[in-house]
């Protein structure tokens, strides 16, 4: 260290105790966070099923792209869709994102399967 900076620690400040209602209110939160991020994979699996065309015996489509890019346009929809709720979204770090968006791929990826290998056409 050099002569002019301090070796003496700030203070640490406490954190906000969290009333039960604050803790309530941001679990309700959460909760609508990821039902969105459900339904809208669950959404758009079936929209991407649908939209991608008739699968071959392998249960592949010939316009699968267009399944992954239905996909990334739900997830970019999630914030329009949270400030239609009134959710503040400025709170929401790069981890809370990463989640929506992970929840939204797994429910996408499983309805579209299920939907690829279950119904004949």
């Amino acid at each position: 260290m050099s002569e002019g900076e301090s070796t003496e620690k700030q203070p640490v400040q406490a954190k906000k105790q969290k009333t039960k209602e604050d803790k309530q209110a941001e679990h309700i939160n959460r909760i609508k966070r990821t039902l969105v991020a459900s339904f809208m994979g669950i959404i758009t699996g079936a929209i991407s099923y649908y939209a991608g065309g008739v699968p071959s015996a392998e249960g592949i489509q010939a316009d699968g792209l267009l399944g992954f890019m239905l996909m990334v346009a739900g997830i970019v929809l999630q914030k329009h869709i949270f400030m239609l709720f009134g959710m503040d979204t400025t709170k929401l770090g790069a981890k809370d994102w990463f989640y929506q968006g992970f929840m939204t791929f797994a429910f996408w990826f499983m309805t579209w399967t299920i939907l690829l290998t279950a119904i004949p056409r």
